[in-house]
């Protein structure tokens, strides 16, 4: 009996010749068939290949490339020897021209889809010079495969660990750490977290590292409070690890992909490490959130500080402001800011990081932006000359969009890492009376698919 066939016009498993006409934001490229959109990882515009049918849905499918009949110029033979299994990576089968193409590509059509906005300037991607080995921080899952532990990073739309001894977009220093790191629990037969069962100690390795400074941090991530080996395994990873500054344990014994815990023990050595962005110096505790590459944040910030057109005399208020890294590049232009990040911890780092750099000029507070921003009106009279917002993926909270409407600040700069989220934002704010200047993407995140930009408003 032979089975019953869609309307559409692929069916799983069937092997097509296309022709590949764009990409998604994911970096997969599209082919059409009879007008159906067709994804299919490691394909570029252009290219005629034989692709096999692996999902259908209603309105678009997925698909397996089998053979490439002809090659883009847009191509390039990815460096990386687990590339096409590791999900960490998505883009290093394209040159660096076209990545930054694509990069400007998702802020655009962002903007035409949630603004119907195409007038809109959005500069070219700023890229960089070395677009390799620039993270400072790695966060590796553990598993265990054939009795041994592992740990890389998880292959593309699945929970399965891609073993790894070398990646190439981290850097140098914390990529050898993590290699040492797993060594020595493979040595101390640590039995890694299972998320099945819930059984296991260690469920990921961490290494941050110091661009200037050279310092490190590891963190282990366990699943309970004991460590078998624990004095020898410390031991280990400060004779072997280059630049150790600290090692920490962090505690998170909850059924979740959530990677930290709230409890974290300092297990040898100090609770900050230091890193650099420009002239300004920045403690870094365990779950501190910092930009994971510092060439480009202070590319990103410069355009930020840009963008807010600071004379001297402006209040400026930094919604999400984390551990102050922004607040205090424009506390240097500004008359004053205030900073409002609703997780403590990083309010207590972004008031040590004004006293590192001796900015008197700042004041920091713990809460919701959305509700923080509008006390301080009512409260003390605060009233913003710019507001400045680097939100979540997720973007700003209604409320607060509209208390910045509602404050009249002269100009609102906006940086964001989520170009759908970002345009849904900036609709709300056009309408109420701002106008969109400019948008400048930034590769934050080379050889992946994601993109930070820069957006600077101005009320009419």
């Amino acid at each position: 009996m032979s089975k019953k066939r869609t309307n559409l016009p692929v069916q799983k498993n069937e092997r097509l010749d296309v022709t590949f006409q764009d990409l998604t934001h994911e970096g997969a490229g599209v082919a059409k068939v009879d007008g159906y959109p067709l994804f299919v990882p490691d394909a570029l515009p252009g290219e005629e290949a034989d692709v096999k049918v692996v999902k259908t849905g209603k309105n678009f499918g997925f698909g397996r490339l089998m053979e490439r009949h002809t090659t883009s110029d847009q191509r390039v033979d990815p460096p990386c020897p687990i590339y096409h299994w590791c999900g960490g990576c998505q883009l290093q089968h394209m040159n660096q021209g076209a990545q930054l193409a694509l990069k400007r590509e998702q802020v655009v059509n962002a903007l035409h889809k949630y603004m119907n906005r195409g007038d809109i300037r959005v500069h070219e991607t700023i890229g960089m010079d070395k677009p390799w080995a620039y993270r400072n921080k790695a966060q590796v899952p553990v598993a265990e495969r054939d009795g041994e532990l592992i740990a890389g990073f998880f292959a593309k739309r699945s929970h399965h660990i891609v073993d790894m001894d070398h990646c190439l977009i981290q850097g140098d220093q914390n990529d050898a750490a993590i290699q040492v790191v797993k060594n020595i629990l493979k040595r101390y037969d640590i039995q890694p977290y299972d998320e099945g069962s819930g059984r296991g100690i260690i469920r990921h390795i961490v290494a941050r590292n110091g661009r200037l400074s050279g310092e490190t941090m590891v963190m282990l991530i366990t699943n309970g409070e004991g460590l078998p080996h624990k004095k020898n395994i410390i031991a280990a990873i400060r004779q072997e690890v280059s630049g150790i500054h600290s090692i920490v344990q962090n505690i998170n014994t909850k059924k979740t992909n959530v990677i930290y815990g709230e409890r974290t023990e300092i297990l040898l050595g100090e609770k900050y490490i230091e890193e650099r962005v420009g002239k300004l110096r920045f403690a870094l505790s365990p779950r501190s959130f910092f930009q994971v590459n510092p060439v480009q944040t202070e590319v990103l910030y410069e355009k930020v500080l840009q963008f807010a057109d600071l004379r001297g005399n402006e209040t400026v208020i930094d919604a999400y402001c984390g551990i102050g890294s922004i607040s205090l590049f424009l506390a240097e232009e500004a008359r004053k800011v205030y900073g409002v990040e609703v997780v403590g911890e990083a309010i207590s780092d972004a008031r040590k990081n004004a006293k590192l750099n001796h900015i008197s000029n700042v004041e920091f507070s713990v809460g919701n932006a959305e509700e923080v921003v509008p006390w301080w009106r009512a409260a003390f009279g605060i009233q913003a000359d710019v507001i400045v917002v680097d939100p979540p993926r997720k973007g700003c909270d209604e409320k607060l969009l509209e208390t910045m409407i509602e404050m009249q600040p002269e100009r609102i700069v906006y940086a964001s890492c989520n170009p759908a989220t970002l345009a849904r934002d900036l609709r709300i704010l056009s309408e109420g009376g701002y106008e969109v200047k400019e948008v400048q993407p930034v590769d934050m995140f080379p050889q992946t698919t994601h993109v930070e930009s820069v957006t600077r408003l101005v009320r009419r």
